[in-house]
């Protein structure tokens, strides 16, 4: 299982560690499904290839969790998501879509907003509403509101990711740091 984590970016792993310990499985499944998606994806890659990678995550992740293969280290990760398994297929259609140019990365950000509505569910953390805001302007589908939303404790990983994208690339790594530190143990 530390292979498929050791891969995630730094700023994804500070940000699932902002998550209480019983939900950082779930952030860091999220976090390497992503990434195991965008590398099935990349740019490049045999247009077949691509939709065989992406249509066996979609029947893996659309069957029981009972049904999956034991040797794959990543859909252990993603037991956890057995009651929010319709989130993660919505990532791998959004995923599709952009690949196929069916769509458009709204599609995708769509999906990613879904998954951030299904981890709150997950946590139990109510705030539907403020999980949907931070989660559509983490996405780049609204615009940042005069006040950001008020996440509750297990949701601060949504803090960081939202805070960060809002800034941009704008300001200097060390810069952006600080800041990821300030919204995981602030919230904002």
């Amino acid at each position: 299982m530390n292979d498929v984590l050791d891969g995630l970016p730094p700023i994804e792993r500070l940000a699932a560690s902002y998550a209480p310990a019983s939900l950082r499985p779930l952030w860091l499944g999220y976090f390497a499904l992503e990434q195991r998606l965008a590398e099935a994806a990349r740019e490049g890659r045999d247009t077949i290839m691509i939709q065989l990678r992406l249509a066996w995550w979609r029947d893996r992740l659309g069957e029981s969790p009972d049904r999956w293969p034991k040797g794959e280290p990543l859909l252990a990760l993603l037991q956890p998501w057995h009651t929010e398994l319709l989130a993660l297929v919505a990532l791998v259609d959004g995923r599709e879509v952009l690949h196929a140019g069916e769509g458009t990365s709204s599609d995708l950000d769509e999906a990613r907003v879904g998954v951030m509505q299904a981890l709150g569910r997950m946590s139990g953390a109510g705030h539907e509403d403020d999980i949907s805001a931070a989660a559509r302007e983490w996405a780049g589908l609204a615009s940042p509101g005069r006040t950001a939303p008020r996440l509750p404790r297990a949701m601060r990983p949504l803090a960081v990711l939202r805070g960060l994208a809002l800034r941009g690339n704008a300001g200097s790594p060390i810069g952006r740091f600080a800041l990821a530190l300030r919204l995981g143990l602030l919230g904002r």
